[in-house]
């Protein structure tokens, strides 16, 4: 078999394992958990981070202290960190062609959807925006080519960002699409979208770009990517009765990862 071959192999074994994980994690969810336990971890792995990049899942939050779990996870964030980042992506704007800071509401789940009224500022990247509460900025970044070398993703990687999983059903990293353009894989493509920006209230003619699959038929092995990390001490992981929290800096992946897909470009979607 040539390597062509191998690698769709892979890659569609792959394909096959995820979907099949991510049903089988659908149906686990966390129990009751100590919140001393999540204090004190928070505590350790926050030392020396004044910002961190949140994924939160808020219904195993919710099972795991039986509270409001997105009061309980802000007033605990807003305690250890000084700047809170999250997604604010809007990815349907290759679609629907607009965009707006204040109205276009996230997609990626509930916990960016209540962020998005905390947050103190939203970056100009129609597609792949990210959320602020706090001071930290990206005015001299490239805001309309999400995966820029000088663009927002970039500075976050170069900062060293602190990110902190909590209540996802695995290792969670809103980078990997970044990591995939920066080291030119295979099976990833530019494509630029026309729309308007109405955040200031006429509408403003904008291009976005964005790296895009060529395929539909790609999904992340994060079970590898998981393993890589802890292989290199560059993720701390815990499990609180059914609660996953993990952390790592966005240096060590690009450290680590991107080693790998130097040398495989289809390191993350295969098995």
């Amino acid at each position: 078999m040539t390597r062509g071959t191998v690698t769709t192999a892979r890659r569609a074994a792959n394909l096959l394992k995820h979907q099949t994980l991510k049903q089988l994690k659908l149906r686990q969810g966390a129990s009751r958990a100590s919140v001393d336990r999540f204090d004190e971890i928070l505590e350790t792995e926050a030392a020396g981070h004044s910002t961190v990049f949140v994924h939160a899942g808020l219904s195993d939050i919710s099972s795991a202290f039986e509270t409001n779990p997105y009061e309980f996870l802000m007033d605990r964030l807003d305690d250890h960190f000084e700047n809170i980042i999250a997604t604010g992506f809007t990815d349907y704007f290759k679609h629907s062609g607009v965009y707006h800071k204040e109205h276009s509401r996230p997609k990626n789940g509930t916990f960016v959807e209540l962020f998005h009224d905390d947050a103190d500022y939203r970056t100009d990247d129609a597609m792949k925006s990210f959320l602020v509460k706090g001071e930290y900025r990206f005015d001299d970044c490239v805001h309309h080519d999400s995966y820029h070398e000088n663009g927002c993703f970039s500075k976050l990687v170069d900062d060293d960002v602190l990110v902190f999983d909590v209540g996802t059903h695995w290792i969670t990293c809103s980078h990997l699409h970044y990591f995939e353009s920066a080291f030119d894989v295979d099976y990833v493509q530019e494509v630029t979208y026309e729309g308007v920006d109405l955040t200031g209230g006429s509408p403003e003619p904008i291009e976005q770009t964005c790296g895009e699959y060529e395929s539909m038929f790609y999904s992340w092995n994060k079970p590898k990517l998981q393993r890589l990390l802890l292989r290199h001490d560059a993720l701390a992981k815990y499990d609180l009765n059914g609660l996953l929290l993990c952390f790592f800096t966005l240096g060590d992946v690009e450290r680590i990862l991107g080693a790998k897909l130097r040398d495989d470009p289809y390191y993350l979607v295969t098995l």
